[in-house]
């Protein structure tokens, strides 16, 4: 035994290319199944309730993690709206800046639209003046060319 010992120390300190399993089953004692059972049982009642605990903390906490992702995202389908509600609200105040703009353009139009309507007639008076004037002046002519004809000698005439 004694040389045994020896061999596996040396295989310790200087490795060789055998198997580390090499040897391993003639060297385990037979073991009872018995005893193999009950130490098993003893193991699993150490352990089990625990496991178990552990195991039912896991599923809560995995229902609570559910329960709080489906909660996370109704908050962020809130924000979604929010955001939408905002969106709508500058559309909105931007129909308004616009919508403003429009009347003023309209009020602009109308107040251009009497100005050149007003213009227009004062057009009309001012040529249907000048018309008048001119008429006038021609008329004027005509009456001091028949006086100059008037005026000019003519021969007598004899009979």
């Amino acid at each position: 035994m004694k040389k045994d010992r020896e061999e596996e120390a040396q295989l310790i300190k200087y490795p060789s290319d055998a198997s580390p399993d090499e040897g391993v089953v003639e060297d385990l004692p037979l073991i009872d199944e018995k005893a193999v059972e009950q130490l098993t049982e003893g193991l699993l009642s150490h352990y089990l309730p625990d496991l178990q605990r552990s195991k039912s903390a896991l599923q809560e906490l995995t229902q609570n993690q559910v329960v709080l992702l489906e909660t996370l995202e109704q908050e962020i389908s809130k924000f979604k709206e929010c955001n939408s509600i905002l969106e709508i609200d500058a559309l909105f105040s931007e129909a308004k800046h616009y919508h403003s703009k429009l009347v003023n353009i309209r009020n602009e139009m109308m107040m251009l639209h009497e100005k050149t309507t007003k213009l227009k007639k004062r057009a009309l008076k001012l040529q249907q003046k000048r018309q008048k004037e001119e008429l006038e002046r021609e008329q004027q002519r005509e009456k001091e060319l028949e006086r100059e004809k008037q005026l000019t000698a003519k021969p007598a005439r004899r009979i």
